[in-house]
C-alpha cells in the first residue's frame, strides 16, 4: 500500500468550515473501485482531505495489488475514528454503501453512522433548475464554478488504467529477477504514469469538493442568520407610459453565493452578487377580492356585486339577491397589495376566483415591521429558489 500525502491551496475552500463543524474534526473523502458492487471488485484508493493547523492536507491511501484493499480501508477506518464529519459528493447514493459492504466483508465495525453527514451532491439538489444546470455530477457543478481540473479521465475509463498497473507490478517483479536495466526502467515509467493517472483523477476529485463546498451557501440562505439592509419602494415607467410599483428589499447574507445569480419570475426578480440578495417584488395597486369559504350560507347581492352571510343579507329584499356561488362569494378590497405562495399571511385576497395567485394587503403596519418583512422576503426566496421552471 502507498500512502500519498500533499499540502494544498487553502484558497481552493472559500467556504467557512466552522459554519459545520471544527474543522480538524472535517474529513472530506472519494472512494475509487474497480466497478459498482462491493462483492465482486476492489477498492483500490481512498482519498481524503484534513485540516490540520489552518492547513489543508490531501491524503491518498492506495492499493498497489488487490491484496492491499484490506489495509486501505483499515488506515482509513482509523482516521475517521479521529473525525466528527464526513463530506462527500453523492457519497449517499455509492462511497458509503460501498464502504459499509467492505466493512461487513472484512470483520470491521463501520463508523460512518456516528459521524455527522454532509453530502454535497443531496444539499445542491433542491437548487438544480435555479442553477441551469444539465446535472448535477461532480464535473458538471465543477464547470458552473468555472474549476479547472487537468484530469481527463472518469472513474469507469480508469479501471483498466488500474487493472494495467497492477499487471505492470507483476512483470517488474519478474523482471528483477531477470536484470536488464533498461527493460525494467521502460516498464517502471509505465507503471509511474499509471499511477500519476490514478493518483490525479482521485486528486482532482478532491480539490474540486474542496470548492464545491461553497454550494451550501445556497442551502445557508434559509439555514443562517441574514439581514435586511434597505427597504424601499420603487417606480418602473414603461415607454408606453405605463407606471409600476415595486418593493425593493435587500438582505446581507452570511455567506457568499459562490456565482452571481437572477432569478425571474411571475415578475419578482431575485439577483444575488456576493453576499447582497435583492429582491424586486410587484405591489398590485387597486381591487382584489377575498372569497368566503362556505358559498352557501351566503348571498350575493348583483347591484352591490358584493356577498352577505344570510344572517345579515336576509334583511334584503329577495328582489336584490341571489344564492351566492363560489364565483361570486366574495367581498372587495381597495388597496396595495403583494404576491404570497403559500398561505403566509391572511387575509388572503385573489383577483378572480379562476386565478389562483394569492395575495396579503401592504398595510402600513407591515411596512413599519422589518420582522415581518424578512419572514416574507424568506418566502419569496424559497419560492424562488425551489418551486421556479422558468429561471435566467
Amino acid at each position: 500500500m502507498k500512502v500519498i500525502e500533499e499540502t494544498l491551496d487553502a484558497k481552493l475552500c472559500t467556504y467557512d468550515l466552522n459554519l459545520i463543524s471544527d474543522p480538524e474534526k472535517i474529513l472530506f473523502m472519494d472512494i475509487e473501485t474497480t466497478g459498482f458492487a462491493a462483492r465482486s471488485s476492489v477498492l483500490y484508493l481512498i482519498g481524503c482531505v484534513v485540516c490540520e493547523g489552518g492547513n489543508l492536507k490531501l491524503i491518498q491511501y492506495f492499493a498497489e495489488k488487490p491484496e492491499d484493499e484490506e489495509k486501505v480501508l483499515s488506515v482509513f477506518l482509523d482516521l475517521c475514528k479521529k473525525k466528527k464529519v464526513l463530506i462527500h459528493y453523492n457519497g449517499n447514493n455509492f462511497d458509503l454503501p460501498y464502504l459499509k459492504h467492505k466493512c461487513i466483508s472484512y470483520g470491521y465495525d463501520q463508523p460512518f453512522d456516528a459521524m455527522e453527514g454532509v453530502d454535497i451532491y443531496k444539499r445542491v439538489m433542491p437548487y438544480k433548475q435555479v442553477l441551469r444546470v444539465d446535472n448535477l455530477k461532480q464535473k458538471t457543478m465543477e464547470r458552473f464554478l468555472d474549476i479547472e481540473r487537468e484530469d481527463i479521465y472518469n472513474g469507469g475509463e480508469l479501471i483498466n488504467v488500474y487493472r494495467e498497473y497492477v499487471a505492470d507490478a507483476v512483470r517488474l517483479e519478474k523482471q528483477a529477477g531477470l536484470g536488464g536495466f533498461e527493460e525494467t526502467a521502460m516498464l517502471k515509467k509505465e507503471a509511474d504514469d499509471k499511477l500519476s493517472l490514478l493518483l490525479l483523477h482521485n486528486a482532482d476529485d478532491m480539490r474540486g469538493m474542496l470548492s464545491l463546498i461553497s454550494l451550501l451557501a445556497y442551502a445557508d440562505i434559509f439555514l443562517l442568520p441574514n439581514k435586511i439592509t434597505r427597504i424601499s419602494a420603487k417606480k418602473v415607467t414603461e415607454p408606453t407610459g405605463n407606471v409600476h410599483l415595486f418593493l425593493l428589499m435587500r438582505l446581507r447574507l452570511t455567506n457568499a453565493l459562490p456565482k452571481p445569480l437572477v432569478v425571474m419570475k411571475k415578475g419578482i426578480r431575485l439577483a444575488v452578487e456576493e453576499t447582497e440578495l435583492t429582491l424586486d417584488i410587484p405591489i398590485t395597486e387597486g381591487e382584489l377580492k377575498y372569497f368566503y369559504g362556505n358559498y352557501k350560507e351566503y348571498y350575493y347581492l348583483p347591484e352591490e356585486d358584493t356577498a352577505l352571510h344570510k344572517s345579515v343579507a336576509s334583511f334584503v329584499s329577495p328582489d336584490h339577491r341571489i344564492q351566492a356561488t363560489a364565483q361570486n362569494c366574495y367581498t372587495r378590497k381597495e388597496g396595495q397589495f403583494l404576491p404570497e405562495f403559500d398561505l403566509l399571511f391572511e387575509p388572503i385576497f385573489r383577483q378572480s376566483y379562476d386565478r389562483p395567485q394569492l395575495y396579503f394587503e401592504l398595510t402600513d403596519e407591515l411596512k413599519h415591521s422589518p420582522e415581518t418583512l424578512h419572514q416574507y422576503a424568506i418566502h419569496v426566496c424559497d419560492f424562488m429558489f425551489h418551486n421556479t421552471t422558468n429561471r435566467s
